[in-house]
């Protein structure tokens, strides 16, 4: 008896992690899916927990309405300033059991008179729960925000 109940526990077991890496999968192609067009359109929420902590190198906020309004509030400029914004995605993928990491690009042409073009490249770092939701997001950029800020006043291409 006791060799049939480690026979089943030991399945259990492997049931449930086939469910949360199948959850994870889902969550991957989830953001593929969302963040090649995030400055254009929603993204899918349900993949979050409520309590959602997210940074990056101007923002520190908790919860799931902050982040809504976030990525509204990128819609909303991108609509504003940009005549061309892109958000390049090079590649999802696990990096670890519960970290999911995106690799990225920004980049895009203002709605100034002498067309500057802003570009940078980033990285988001996912850490997921046990039940396999994103409950934070870490957004890192390789150059500082007063560097980005600087692109907006460059005529022409110049993304150095």
């Amino acid at each position: 008896m006791a060799k049939i109940t480690t026979i089943f526990q030991s399945y259990f077991l492997e049931a449930i992690v086939v469910d949360y890496q199948s959850r994870i999968d889902q969550i991957i192609e989830t953001l593929r899916h969302d963040l090649p067009t995030l400055f254009e359109k929603d993204i899918s929420y349900d993949i979050y927990t409520q309590n959602i902590y997210f940074k990056d190198p101007v923002n520190q906020f908790k919860g799931k309405l902050n982040y809504r309004i976030i990525f509204w509030t990128l819609r909303f400029h991108a609509r504003l300033f940009f005549t061309e914004i892109y958000f390049d995605l090079h590649e999802v993928s696990q990096s670890a059991k519960d970290i999911i990491l995106a690799t990225w690009t920004v980049r895009g042409v203002l709605r100034v008179p002498w067309k500057a073009h802003i570009f940078f490249n980033g990285y988001s770092t996912y850490k997921l729960n046990q039940d396999a939701l994103i409950y934070e997001h870490i957004d890192t950029w390789d150059r500082k925000p007063g560097e980005i800020l600087q692109q907006f006043f460059r005529k022409g291409k110049d993304h150095n």
